[in-house]
């Protein structure tokens, strides 16, 4: 028999059905989405606050969303089956994505550069190549055969992809801190490890002397703490619930760290966006149909391509607000396609596949509800990355 439920601080909890975290992470592949909009046509003058531009700012949300909801399906899986979730999740639909680069993007970028096809294949950067170095996550190639060209941002087909190998070693953190027992019965192990990313992103030039100043280190560091934000978030949810006052709280805090400490506050403030965000999924409603179909991820990894292959044909001089707008019209039919024919029926059919060798529910060590992945948040998370 379990325990009686936690009495939260503040409010409800985060019910696993009826929230607005498609929506919200919709919005924020769209926001990637514009924040593209200056440099791929050119323009200055993008906004930026606390040193990050609205592009960052939405992956730092993506990133404090992901947090809490892998951190929930790692506490309620096994390793195997938390490990085949999130690969199939993330991968196919990443490589039929690729495919598309080098079967229909840059051909047209090619012809319209060459005028015909001749040579697309045995190029310095060939299409094999692309798929080849690409093939998992780390992003080693963008142009292909020389292409895109004679737009404003060059050589790059697909820049939004760096960010999922930074996203899945995330995934691997919490796979392997899921491991160690001491850290799945109590909710101080990943906070502290929250605590010590931001102590480490406070130290970042310290940490880039003795890695030579790796690029990779750095974009490690500044992410991580959003993801491990939402992972604690997560931990203590039985605890904290979600409420107007807090809320607003949160984003006054996160404004206040963001905006007055230099270097790290905007790390410090992820914890507190990641509960924002989260209480604002529980009073925004969504439409019926981004509550069944999650294109935030086919957004996101189609959008960049789509507004350079506008860009070839001159729509970067349309404007800003036009060009993100025939971009994101460009888009949806992409990201609609992805979901409904390579997202949704794998991870239907690695759900069905999983849920046979552990049909039993698994007790939540800092819960006091058992958690299957049916009933717990993880149903909230089919679309999440």
């Amino acid at each position: 028999m379990s325990a009686p439920p936690t009495k939260k601080w503040f409010g409800t909890g985060l019910d696993s059905r009826n929230n607005s975290l498609n929506l919200i992470r919709l919005v924020l592949a769209f926001a990637v989405l514009l924040h593209h909009s200056w440099p791929l046509a050119g323009l200055p003058g993008e906004p930026v606050f606390a040193g990050d531009t609205l592009g960052g700012w939405a992956i730092a949300g993506f990133f404090g969303i992901s947090g809490y909801l892998i951190t929930s399906s790692r506490w309620s899986n096994s390793l195997g089956t938390y490990l085949v979730h999130r690969v199939a999740r993330i991968m196919p639909a990443f490589w039929v994505c690729l495919l598309a680069m080098v079967i229909v993007f840059a051909p047209i970028g090619y012809v319209a550069a060459n005028g015909t096809l001749n040579g697309y294949f045995v190029t310095a950067h060939s299409p094999l190549n692309f798929l080849i170095s690409n093939a998992m996550l780390d992003m080693r190639a963008y142009d292909i055969a020389g292409t895109p060209g004679n737009v404003p941002y060059a050589g790059a087909w697909n820049g939004s992809l760096w960010s999922l190998s930074y996203e899945f070693v995330c995934y691997l953190i919490i796979a392997a801190l899921g491991c160690i027992a001491f850290v799945k019965r109590s909710r101080w192990p990943l906070t502290i490890a929250f605590l010590l990313s931001v102590l480490a992103q406070a130290n970042i030039d310290t940490i880039s002397h003795f890695t030579n100043d790796s690029f990779e280190v750095i974009l490690m560091l500044r992410l991580l703490p959003f993801f491990l934000g939402g992972g604690v978030m997560y931990l203590w949810k039985d605890k904290i619930g979600f409420h107007a006052f807090p809320g607003i709280l949160s984003f006054v805090a996160a404004f206040i760290l963001s905006s007055t400490i230099p270097g790290w506050g905007v790390q410090a403030s992820a914890i507190f966006v990641t509960y924002g965000i989260f209480w604002l999924s529980t009073i925004i409603k969504q439409p019926l149909f981004i509550a069944k179909n999650d294109i935030s991820y086919g957004v996101y990894i189609y959008a960049f391509a789509v507004q350079q292959l506008l860009a070839v044909f001159g729509a970067h001089e349309w404007g800003i607000w036009w060009f993100s707008l025939a971009a994101a019209a460009g888009t949806v039919p992409l990201a609609l396609g992805s979901w409904i024919f390579i997202e949704r029926p794998i991870m239907r059919r690695v759900r069905r596949a999983t849920a046979k060798k552990t049909p039993l529910p698994v007790q939540n060590p800092v819960s006091d509800t058992p958690e299957t992945p049916e009933t717990s948040v993880v149903v909230i998370a089919e679309g999440a990355r």
